[in-house]
Formats: C-alpha cells, sequence, structure tokens
C-alpha cells in the first residue's frame, strides 16, 4: 500500500465485519452516514477508488459519473443486478461478487422453504399454537413423492439445490439459457415446456433486465393447479402480480418465497393468503455464511489495490479489463 491509503466509499449499511476488516489498510468513507449526499460525493467522490456495495445499493451511471476515478466495485452478494455492471465495463471499472459462498446455505434454505410450503409446516405450527389440535387433526397436505421439480437456473446454487434433491427420490429437470453437457437433467428449452413437465418449480435465476418477469402468468398456468413455485432467486424474476392472482385463483396450488419485488415491502393480498409461506429474505442469513461473503468482498479490494487483480470479477468485467487502472 501506498502512504496515501487508497480511498473507499461504501453506500450502504453492510456486515459490520466489512468495515472492520477495511478500515485499518483503506480510507472508508460512509455514505449512509452523510448528512448531504450531493455535497459529500462532490467532496469525496473524485477521490474514490473502490466501492463497497450490499445487493441493495444502486450502482449506475449517474453514480459512476460522480466516481471518476473509480477502480473497482466490490458487492456483498452473489446478484448484481443492482449494479450497471455492463456500463462498469465500459468505463473500465471491475465489478465483483461473491459467489461459492453462500452456495449451500441457500441451496439448504430452497429445499427448507419447498418441504415447508408442500408440507405447509408454518401453518402446522400456527395450528398448534392456536390450540386448535384438541378439537381437529391439522388437515392432509401434498407430498413430495412422485413429483417433478424443475430448476430455472442451473448455476451454482441450481446445481446445489439439484443435489440435494436427488436424494428425494425425485426427478428434476432446467430450463437455461442453453443445455449444460455434463447436467444429468433433462433440458427445456423454454420455461413454459419446463412447467407444464413438472410439479414443482424453483427459481435460481438471476436478477435483471434479461429475466425480470420471467415466470409470468403463462409459465403459472403451465405449472398447474398442483404447482408449487420456490422464489429463491430475486423478487423481479417472478410478476408478482401474476402470482398473487394465480395463487388467488387457485392455478396454482401454492408458493414460497424468499424474495419479492419491492423488498421489504410484501404485498398484502400475498401476506393474507395461507397456501404461501414467505420469508425475509434470509437465504444466505447465517452468522457464518455472512461472514464469509464479508471478507471476500474485503479480500477482492485489498487484492486489487495490491496489484494482483481481483479474485472474483462478474461475468461483464473479466480480468483483465481493457482500460483498467491497476
Amino acid at each position: 500500500m501506498t502512504l496515501h491509503p487508497p480511498e473507499l466509499l461504501m453506500l450502504k449499511p453492510m456486515h459490520p465485519s466489512v468495515a472492520e476488516a477495511l478500515t485499518p489498510t483503506f480510507a472508508l468513507h460512509r455514505l449512509d452516514t452523510a448528512n448531504d449526499r450531493d455535497a459529500f460525493l462532490a467532496e469525496v467522490g473524485p477521490r474514490v477508488r473502490g466501492l463497497a456495495v450490499n445487493a441493495q445499493a444502486v450502482v449506475d451511471g449517474a453514480l459512476l459519473d460522480q466516481l471518476p476515478n473509480l477502480e473497482i466495485v466490490a458487492n456483498f452478494g452473489v446478484g448484481y443486478d443492482t449494479i450497471d455492471a455492463a456500463e462498469a465495463a465500459r468505463r473500465g471499472v471491475v465489478v465483483t461478487n461473491t459467489p461459492d459462498v453462500l452456495t449451500d446455505e441457500v441451496a439448504d434454505l430452497a429445499v427448507g422453504l419447498l418441504l415447508a410450503t408442500i408440507r405447509r409446516i408454518p401453518q402446522a405450527d400456527r395450528y398448534l399454537r392456536a390450540g386448535r389440535w384438541p378439537a381437529a387433526p391439522f388437515p392432509l397436505t401434498a407430498s413430495l413423492r412422485g413429483r417433478r421439480v424443475g430448476i430455472l437456473g442451473l448455476g451454482r446454487i441450481g446445481r446445489a439445490i439439484a443435489r440435494r434433491l436427488e436424494g428425494f427420490g425425485v426427478e428434476i429437470a432446467y430450463h437455461g439459457r442453453r443445455p449444460q453437457a455434463d447436467a444429468p437433467y433433462a433440458y427445456h428449452p423454454t420455461l413454459v415446456g419446463l412447467a407444464q413437465a413438472v410439479h414443482v418449480l424453483m427459481v435460481v435465476a438471476p436478477g435483471g433486465a434479461g429475466t425480470d418477469g420471467l415466470v409470468d402468468a403463462p409459465v403459472l398456468a403451465a405449472l398447474g393447479p398442483e404447482g408449487i413455485l420456490v422464489n429463491v432467486a430475486r423478487g423481479s424474476v417472478v410478476d408478482e402480480a401474476a402470482l398473487v392472482a394465480a395463487l388467488e385463483a387457485g392455478t396454482i396450488h401454492g408458493a414460497g418465497l424468499d424474495v419479492f419485488a419491492a423488498e421489504p415491502h410484501v404485498p398484502e393480498r400475498l401476506v393474507a393468503l395461507d397456501r404461501v409461506v414467505l420469508l425475509p429474505h434470509v437465504g444466505s442469513g447465517t452468522h457464518e455464511t455472512r461472514a464469509g461473503m464479508g471478507r471476500l468482498v474485503v479480500d477482492n479490494l485489498v487484492s486489487w489495490f495490491e496489484g494482483r487483480g481481483p479474485l472474483t470479477p462478474v461475468a461483464e468485467t473479466p480480468w483483465p479489463v481493457s482500460g483498467a487502472r491497476a
């Protein structure tokens, strides 16, 4: 490091370990504690060389204009749909994320959410707590036995989910941009075709313009009245209004959701439904996983400013990047 440590900017609060690890090595600025955002950016923006951001922070062209010497954006999370990575690439700015660290945790949660939805585990818990068991047994539920499971997005997390589901003896299929030669599961070239062929649709596709509203009314109709939708990806991938309508009309049987279109706000009509299990985006929400994600954010920044390049650059900004400043 130089005598004048590189200046970094944190846009919103992150895991405490990130700021603790960055402070001894970098000059860390906190936009979330600034009284006047515009004045603060006007003052420190030209000196900022690195960004530490979480999944809720927007990094677009307007912000990049205020950071003319930015070199790297280190994202806390796998998804980076709130970062305009294409624009960052155009400006020679590297974007990193935190893959692998949270794969197993999210896959565990996805399978747990599926079981909770199909067996109505939270509803049974509420039934007992309400003192209703002495009056009558809890109603019978659907079963995972004999059901086919479709995975939308067979990436790291999608494959981890598939491996876990193999232990349940269910048939697995998937849809993505293209078939994967090493995947031992049936590939469907269209999402509607996948939905028609399965009883459970697990959404693990990344967010962004290319997948916005991908799971729409026709897909839900194809999934059918016995269908279960589970989403642990991004709320934007599912047409939320269409999902609410499908659940209310009985077009599909139920849904397990860890993500929503306008987090942390969840539509009241969705909350009012009994055939859904709703979680507050906790897929990677364990102490161990969040700490690991924080370490990778820090490691990417340290590696970059020590001249070793990024550890986990995203696809839009592969290393080396033409025009990047090391």
